[in-house]
Protein backbone atom coordinates (compact mmCIF):
# COMPACT_ATOMS: atom_id res chain seq x y z
CA UNK A 1 0.00 0.00 0.00
CA UNK A 2 1.35 3.44 -1.21
CA UNK A 3 2.48 5.69 2.04
CA UNK A 4 -0.22 8.66 2.27
CA UNK A 5 0.03 11.74 3.88
CA UNK A 6 -2.70 14.82 4.40
CA UNK A 7 -3.60 17.79 2.70
CA UNK A 8 -5.90 20.65 3.32
CA UNK A 9 -8.90 21.17 0.95
CA UNK A 10 -11.25 23.79 0.57
CA UNK A 11 -13.92 23.89 3.15
CA UNK A 12 -11.25 23.04 6.13
CA UNK A 13 -11.88 19.35 5.40
CA UNK A 14 -8.82 16.95 4.69
CA UNK A 15 -7.99 14.35 2.46
CA UNK A 16 -5.10 11.48 2.03
CA UNK A 17 -2.78 12.31 -1.06
CA UNK A 18 0.03 9.96 -2.19
CA UNK A 19 3.42 11.00 0.15
CA UNK A 20 5.09 11.49 -3.16
CA UNK A 21 3.32 14.74 -3.61
CA UNK A 22 4.91 15.87 -0.83
CA UNK A 23 8.24 15.87 -2.65
CA UNK A 24 6.28 17.85 -5.73
CA UNK A 25 4.95 20.36 -3.00
CA UNK A 26 8.03 20.76 -1.22
CA UNK A 27 9.65 22.35 -4.56
CA UNK A 28 7.02 24.61 -5.31
CA UNK A 29 7.60 26.05 -1.33
CA UNK A 30 11.26 26.26 -2.19
CA UNK A 31 10.38 28.03 -5.48
CA UNK A 32 8.38 30.35 -3.75
CA UNK A 33 10.82 30.82 -0.89
CA UNK A 34 13.56 32.18 -2.74
CA UNK A 35 11.65 34.67 -4.97
CA UNK A 36 10.23 35.93 -1.44
CA UNK A 37 14.00 35.81 0.28
CA UNK A 38 16.26 36.15 -2.36
CA UNK A 39 19.17 37.68 0.25
CA UNK A 40 18.24 34.57 2.59
CA UNK A 41 22.02 34.05 4.45
CA UNK A 42 23.50 32.86 7.64
CA UNK A 43 22.47 35.60 10.23
CA UNK A 44 25.15 34.68 12.69
CA UNK A 45 27.93 37.30 11.41
CA UNK A 46 31.73 35.74 10.89
CA UNK A 47 34.95 35.73 8.65
CA UNK A 48 35.92 32.46 8.71
CA UNK A 49 34.85 29.03 9.47
CA UNK A 50 36.21 29.02 13.32
CA UNK A 51 33.93 32.12 13.69
CA UNK A 52 31.21 30.53 12.78
CA UNK A 53 31.91 27.53 14.53
CA UNK A 54 31.56 29.50 18.07
CA UNK A 55 29.06 31.57 17.38
CA UNK A 56 27.18 28.85 16.34
CA UNK A 57 27.40 27.34 19.91
CA UNK A 58 26.91 30.74 21.61
CA UNK A 59 23.40 30.76 19.90
CA UNK A 60 21.84 27.95 21.58
CA UNK A 61 19.46 29.14 23.28
CA UNK A 62 19.73 32.67 22.23
CA UNK A 63 18.92 35.06 19.48
CA UNK A 64 21.75 35.32 16.42
CA UNK A 65 21.21 39.17 17.47
CA UNK A 66 22.21 38.62 21.15
CA UNK A 67 25.49 36.49 19.42
CA UNK A 68 26.34 38.86 17.16
CA UNK A 69 26.30 41.63 19.75
CA UNK A 70 29.36 39.46 21.78
CA UNK A 71 31.32 37.70 19.00
CA UNK A 72 33.56 41.05 18.03
CA UNK A 73 34.47 41.54 21.53
CA UNK A 74 35.05 37.89 21.72
CA UNK A 75 37.10 37.08 18.61
CA UNK A 76 39.42 40.54 19.05
CA UNK A 77 40.78 39.18 21.90
CA UNK A 78 41.13 35.51 21.11
CA UNK A 79 41.15 35.06 17.29
CA UNK A 80 42.29 31.89 16.78
CA UNK A 81 41.32 28.45 17.97
CA UNK A 82 45.17 28.43 19.55
CA UNK A 83 43.80 31.86 21.17
CA UNK A 84 40.85 30.81 22.36
CA UNK A 85 41.94 27.10 23.65
CA UNK A 86 44.47 29.16 26.27
CA UNK A 87 42.34 31.94 27.81
CA UNK A 88 41.07 31.71 30.96
CA UNK A 89 38.05 30.32 31.05
CA UNK A 90 36.66 33.00 34.09
CA UNK A 91 37.88 35.47 31.09
CA UNK A 92 35.60 33.84 28.40
CA UNK A 93 32.59 33.00 30.51
CA UNK A 94 32.63 36.91 31.60
CA UNK A 95 32.52 37.49 27.68
CA UNK A 96 29.71 35.18 26.49
CA UNK A 97 27.83 35.98 30.28
CA UNK A 98 24.55 37.18 28.24
CA UNK A 99 24.38 34.40 25.46
CA UNK A 100 22.97 32.72 28.34
CA UNK A 101 24.08 29.16 29.67
CA UNK A 102 28.04 31.07 29.84
CA UNK A 103 29.72 28.37 32.05
CA UNK A 104 28.85 25.49 29.25
CA UNK A 105 29.14 27.59 26.46
CA UNK A 106 32.72 29.32 27.45
CA UNK A 107 33.77 25.67 28.68
CA UNK A 108 32.53 24.72 24.56
CA UNK A 109 34.85 26.91 22.70
CA UNK A 110 37.75 26.64 24.94
CA UNK A 111 37.62 22.40 24.60
CA UNK A 112 36.35 22.51 20.98
CA UNK A 113 39.31 24.94 20.32
CA UNK A 114 42.14 23.03 22.10
CA UNK A 115 40.67 20.04 20.23
CA UNK A 116 40.48 21.98 16.75
CA UNK A 117 44.99 23.25 17.92
CA UNK A 118 45.67 19.41 19.54
CA UNK A 119 44.03 17.26 16.44
CA UNK A 120 43.59 18.86 13.21
CA UNK A 121 46.78 21.40 13.46
CA UNK A 122 44.53 24.63 14.22
CA UNK A 123 42.10 24.39 11.74
CA UNK A 124 38.22 23.79 11.94
CA UNK A 125 37.82 19.94 10.11
CA UNK A 126 35.60 19.77 7.08
CA UNK A 127 33.99 15.93 7.99
CA UNK A 128 30.55 15.84 10.13
CA UNK A 129 32.38 12.65 11.88
CA UNK A 130 35.47 15.21 12.98
CA UNK A 131 32.87 18.21 13.72
CA UNK A 132 30.66 16.39 16.06
CA UNK A 133 33.78 15.29 17.90
CA UNK A 134 34.91 18.98 19.22
CA UNK A 135 33.08 19.79 22.60
CA UNK A 136 29.80 21.92 22.23
CA UNK A 137 28.84 20.84 18.75
CA UNK A 138 26.14 18.38 17.88
CA UNK A 139 24.79 17.25 14.81
CA UNK A 140 23.31 20.73 14.43
CA UNK A 141 26.04 23.10 14.50
CA UNK A 142 27.91 20.81 12.62
CA UNK A 143 25.44 21.50 9.47
CA UNK A 144 25.56 25.03 10.43
CA UNK A 145 29.76 25.57 9.78
CA UNK A 146 29.45 22.39 6.43
CA UNK A 147 27.30 23.96 5.05
CA UNK A 148 27.91 28.40 5.44
CA UNK A 149 31.50 27.90 5.70
CA UNK A 150 32.40 24.81 3.80
CA UNK A 151 29.66 24.98 0.89
CA UNK A 152 28.86 21.51 2.14
CA UNK A 153 25.63 20.15 2.05
CA UNK A 154 25.56 17.17 4.31
CA UNK A 155 22.13 17.65 6.20
CA UNK A 156 19.31 20.69 7.10
CA UNK A 157 19.86 22.50 10.05
CA UNK A 158 16.78 22.24 12.30
CA UNK A 159 15.89 24.80 14.86
CA UNK A 160 12.90 25.65 16.37
CA UNK A 161 11.71 28.08 13.17
CA UNK A 162 12.26 24.93 10.68
CA UNK A 163 10.88 22.76 12.80
CA UNK A 164 8.13 24.77 13.64
CA UNK A 165 7.24 25.13 9.90
CA UNK A 166 8.11 21.68 8.54
CA UNK A 167 5.18 20.89 10.65
CA UNK A 168 2.75 23.37 9.58
CA UNK A 169 4.05 22.91 6.40
CA UNK A 170 3.02 19.02 6.54
CA UNK A 171 6.30 18.19 5.18
CA UNK A 172 7.21 16.24 8.61
CA UNK A 173 4.81 15.03 11.45
CA UNK A 174 7.80 14.43 13.82
CA UNK A 175 8.81 16.57 16.35
CA UNK A 176 12.31 15.18 17.07
CA UNK A 177 15.08 17.35 14.56
CA UNK A 178 16.57 14.16 13.41
CA UNK A 179 13.41 12.58 12.30
CA UNK A 180 12.58 16.04 10.89
CA UNK A 181 15.89 16.73 9.62
CA UNK A 182 15.15 13.40 7.75
CA UNK A 183 12.25 14.07 6.34
CA UNK A 184 13.22 17.35 4.83
CA UNK A 185 16.38 15.60 3.57
CA UNK A 186 13.92 13.29 1.55
CA UNK A 187 11.66 15.78 -0.22
CA UNK A 188 13.77 18.48 -1.25
CA UNK A 189 17.26 18.16 -3.51
CA UNK A 190 20.51 18.34 -1.44
CA UNK A 191 21.81 21.26 -3.14
CA UNK A 192 19.31 22.98 -1.43
CA UNK A 193 19.43 21.72 1.96
CA UNK A 194 21.75 25.06 3.79
CA UNK A 195 19.36 27.68 2.13
CA UNK A 196 16.62 25.98 3.06
CA UNK A 197 17.13 26.38 6.33
CA UNK A 198 17.77 30.09 6.27
CA UNK A 199 14.86 30.57 3.86
CA UNK A 200 12.47 29.08 6.80
CA UNK A 201 13.95 30.79 9.32
CA UNK A 202 13.24 34.15 7.33
CA UNK A 203 9.59 33.23 6.71
CA UNK A 204 9.40 31.79 10.38
CA UNK A 205 10.08 35.43 11.52
CA UNK A 206 8.25 37.56 9.04
CA UNK A 207 5.24 35.06 8.44
CA UNK A 208 4.80 32.16 9.97
CA UNK A 209 5.82 33.42 13.51
CA UNK A 210 4.87 30.86 16.66
CA UNK A 211 1.77 32.43 17.94
CA UNK A 212 0.12 34.49 15.39
CA UNK A 213 1.04 33.15 11.93
CA UNK A 214 0.18 35.31 8.88
CA UNK A 215 -2.09 32.95 7.30
CA UNK A 216 -4.07 35.06 5.36
CA UNK A 217 -1.37 36.56 3.75
CA UNK A 218 1.38 34.01 3.36
CA UNK A 219 2.56 32.92 -0.24
CA UNK A 220 2.71 29.79 0.52
CA UNK A 221 -0.92 29.22 1.84
CA UNK A 222 -1.87 27.20 -1.52
CA UNK A 223 0.66 24.53 -0.71
CA UNK A 224 0.23 24.84 3.12
CA UNK A 225 -2.16 22.41 5.16
CA UNK A 226 -1.43 24.08 8.48
CA UNK A 227 -1.41 21.49 10.06
CA UNK A 228 -2.24 22.43 14.30
CA UNK A 229 -2.74 26.26 13.17
CA UNK A 230 -5.93 26.94 14.37
CA UNK A 231 -7.70 28.83 11.93
CA UNK A 232 -10.28 31.79 13.05
CA UNK A 233 -13.87 31.31 11.76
Amino acid sequence: MARTTVTKKAGGKRKPTPAGDVSARARRIYKKLVKLYPDADCALEHKDAFELLVATILSAQCTDARVNMVTPVLFKKYPTPDKMGQAPLEELEAIVKSTGFYRNKAKSIKGASEKIVSDHGGRVPQTMDELVQLPGVARKTANVVLGNAFAQNEGVVVDTHVSRLSQRLGLTKHTDPVKIERDLMEHFDRKTWTLLAHLLIDHGRAVCNARKPLCSTCTLADDCPKVGVKVSA
